[in-house]
């Protein structure tokens, strides 16, 4: 059985996602394979190894499309994000384009999945879009000698939402930004992983909508760093782990920009990146 193609899922309620994989339309359980998709999984060739077992007999799982979808990555040990990777949103938030990567994290337990409601922080009142690529990393990167040696370290890549309060990133972080983008939720991820020599990581088209209004609309092409200059540039300062999540920046069109209100309760974000998937989150008031 030759598989044409692979899209690494986590399906089912919060805390008891189970690990599937969908080949060529079918959804299959992977859960003979691993207990979920996480870094040990990756590291330990899960990829591959899911193409020999689906050629070899996977059960289909059942009721796959009725089942909440999950992020498709579990525990990454870290998100890393690239700020003002797009010329053009560096130049919507008034700054020219970096000449090194700018880096932030953003606090691992905020991933959430891609159609889980978007939960108002208490307080908040400039939330905003980014539609990113994102980069999940294999297997262990530190100091790679070129960008060209990052290829062998990425398992794959995803839609990702870094959510944002501006003024909690801008005016109350003291410099940094992650007070602006850590709070419960505010990255959701997925649908699905997809293997990374299936993916032209910087020729891909990602998009935004708000309440069926469009704010982003752009190509991965018009990066400033690539995926695989990402890797090897973060490499010289960081151990990069099995798991871990880079986000790679967003291009222009954020509610940042002035040209586009703020979310509101209610409002509806739709987001996605061709080939990896889509993602839909209601805005709903604080619990």
């Amino acid at each position: 059985m030759q598989v044409k193609s692979l899209q690494f899922m986590r399906l089912g309620p919060i805390g008891s996602e189970r690990p599937a994989v969908v080949a060529d339309g079918i959804t299959y359980d992977l859960s003979s394979l691993t207990a979920d998709i996480d870094g040990a999984f990756l590291e330990a060739d899960g990829i591959e190894r899911t193409r020999t077992a689906i050629a070899t007999g996977l059960p289909v799982l059942d009721a796959a499309a009725s089942l909440r979808v999950g992020a498709p990555i579990a525990r990454p040990m870290a998100v890393v994000c690239i700020g003002q990777n797009y010329a053009a949103h560096a130049a919507e938030s008034g700054n020219a384009a970096p000449e090194v990567p700018i880096i932030f994290f953003k606090h691992p337990n905020t991933v959430v999945g891609p159609n889980d409601d978007l939960v108002m922080p208490r307080g908040a009142t400039h939330l905003d879009w980014e539609v990113e690529l994102g980069i999940v990393i294999g297997s262990r990167a530190s100091y790679l000698d070129s960008p060209e040696d990052a290829a062998s370290h990425i398992a794959g890549y995803v839609t990702s939402h870094d959510v944002s309060e501006r003024v909690w990133q801008k005016q109350l972080s003291g410099g940094q930004w992650s007070k602006g983008k850590t709070a419960a939720g505010f990255s959701p991820v997925g649908p699905a992983l997809v293997p990374a020599d299936e993916v032209d990581a910087q020729n891909l088209r990602l998009w935004t909508t708000v309440n069926g209004e469009p704010r982003q609309d752009s190509s991965t092409a018009d990066m400033v760093f690539s995926a695989a200059h990402l890797v090897w540039n973060l490499s010289q300062f960081m151990v990069l782990e099995p798991g871990d999540l880079i986000n790679t920046g967003t291009p222009q069109g954020v509610a940042m920009s002035g040209r586009f209100p703020f979310l509101a309760v209610g409002d509806t974000i739709e987001l996605g990146i061709d080939g990896l998937g889509t993602q839909r989150q209601t805005v709903v008031a604080p619990r």
